[in-house]
This record gives structure tokens, sequence and C-alpha cells, in this order.
């Protein structure tokens, strides 16, 4: 490691974040990148994820800010929940630039839930100046029925081991079906949110995230994997949505698909790969460079 990290304080409402920034020995330019956690993960993330993130991204010259928001890690107060990160990635974006006074353009980038938050507040971030996305969460249970039949139940249908159980006898048919009815009626009814008719702009976070992803004026990048019913929903959802069709013709809106790559691109190939995709859209961003 070449990069310099050091703890930094985040102040967001009454409560205190903490956060790692790792800084270059030289920046190369004024751009600064924000990782947000999502889940109920810190700021290392998975298998440290966002550690090797953010050290690959400042030894490419890019000061990088991962952090706790509220509730989690090391940070103070209550989560609020995915969808009210809005003054938690505000008060980061703050906070690394007053960090790094060289930074002018900020980059957040967000894995599963964390994505849909930044998709959330991007309507309001006038000062960001492009988006990195991976595997957004858009878990409704629509979808979710809709992905589990397609991306599970019915690939079963081709595989030799279920026709084998069924030809001895192993696989009754009728108690499946069941089984399967069951399952997706127990879906449906642990969801208390409202359903697709009653769905508002304000009671429907998929639907601000939508909005957001309409109505962000910079760059965006969406990194999805192939072996993810988290990204399937989010691909089954934004297939149905007619805004989502003008959002994905739009110039400044890329998509790179890993067909092999599990929800958090865990392997080592897989990861290498997502940090070069970062860095090559972080290079090609519009905007000035440090002379």
């Amino acid at each position: 490691m070449t990069c310099i990290e050091s703890g930094l304080r985040v102040d967001c409402l009454e409560d205190s974040l903490v956060g790692v920034l790792s800084m270059p020995v030289e920046m190369i330019s004024d751009l600064g990148i924000v990782i947000v956690v999502g889940g109920p993960q810190y700021r290392a993330g998975s298998h440290r994820q966002f550690v090797l993130l953010a050290r690959r991204l400042a030894n490419a010259g890019y000061p990088t800010l991962r952090f706790d928001v509220r509730g989690m890690g090391d940070s103070t107060g209550e989560f609020p929940g995915f969808e009210a990160l809005e003054p938690d990635l505000l008060a980061a974006t703050t906070a690394l630039r007053l960090a790094v006074p060289g930074v002018r353009r900020l980059v957040l980038w967000g894995l599963c839930d964390a994505a849909s938050s930044v998709l959330i507040t991007a309507c309001k971030a006038r000062t960001w100046t492009g988006l990195v996305l991976l595997n957004p969460w858009v878990r409704h249970p629509e979808t979710y029925a809709r992905t589990q039949i397609k991306h599970y139940y019915a690939k079963r249908l081709i595989e030799r081991d279920f026709w084998r159980k069924l030809l001895s006898g192993h696989v009754r048919i009728a108690s499946s079906l069941r089984e399967i009815t069951a399952k997706l009626w127990r879906i449906a009814r642990s969801y208390s949110g409202p359903s697709v008719a009653e769905a508002s702009p304000v009671s429907d976070y998929r639907e601000r995230m939508t909005i957001g992803a309409g109505s962000f004026g910079g760059p965006q990048l969406y990194i999805l994997s192939g072996r993810d019913h988290v990204c399937a929903e989010f691909l089954a959802y934004a297939g149905s949505h007619p805004k989502w069709t003008g959002i994905w013709r739009r110039s400044d809106v890329q998509r790179i698909d890993f067909p092999d790559a599990d929800h958090t691109f865990s392997s080592h190939e897989f990861r290498l790969q997502v940090e070069k995709a970062t860095l090559s859209f972080l290079e090609k961003l519009p905007g000035r460079s440090s002379e």
C-alpha cells in the first residue's frame, strides 16, 4: 500500500459517523470518491471489498472515503434504513471536500441497497459528478416472486438431477407445486409496503430511485452480476418500467454485465474487474484535471 490512510469524523445531524480516508501520494485530478456501504455491513465491506477498492483508487490518484452510516459500525445513532440515508451521504461528501480542499468533483460508489440510497439522493445532489452503481436493490413481492420463478424454479426444470429424482419417484409434482405456491404467498404476505397500484413517488422507494436516475445530470455506470437474484430483480423491475427504457438509452449511462459474478463480486478476478471498470469510468469523466 502506497496511499496514506487516516480516520475521518463526519458530522451528520446530531450523530458522528466514522470514516477512513485513503489519500494518494499525489492527486491526479480534482476528483474524489465516496464509497457508500450497504446492507448490515461496516466500512470494510464483505471480504474487505471496500478496503481494497479504496486503496486501489487512492493509489491511482483519487482521494477515497469509505464510512459507516448512522447506527452501523462505529458510527453513533440509529440506522434509519437505506431509504433515509440522504443526510449521511450529503454529510460524507461535505466532509471529503473539507478534508481535501483540492476535491471539486465527486463520484458516489455503492453496492446493493447503498446503490439504491445513492439513486434516491441523486436528484438532490447537484454537486455530484458521477455514479457507480452495482446490483441496486429493488426488493418487492411482485418482482421477487417473478425472479424466483424465472431464475430458480425454471432452471430446475433443465437440471439432470431434478429429472433423475422425478423419474425415480423422489420428486412429487403436486407437493412441489404446493411448496412453491406457499413460498410465494409467504413472500407477498411478509411485505408491508404499498402495492404497485397504490405506490407513489413518495411511498415507493423504487420510484424514487427511478426519479433519481432519470434526473441526475452526470454519467452513471451500472455494474451488474449474472449470478445474483438481487440484480435479476433490478433488471426485471427496470425492464417493466417505461422510464428506465429512456435511462438505458442515454449516452452518459453505461452498463457492464459480468454473467458469472455473484452479488458482491467476491472472487479475486471479479474484484479486479470491478476496480478496473471503476477506474476506466473515472478517467473518462468530463471536468478539470489538476495542473
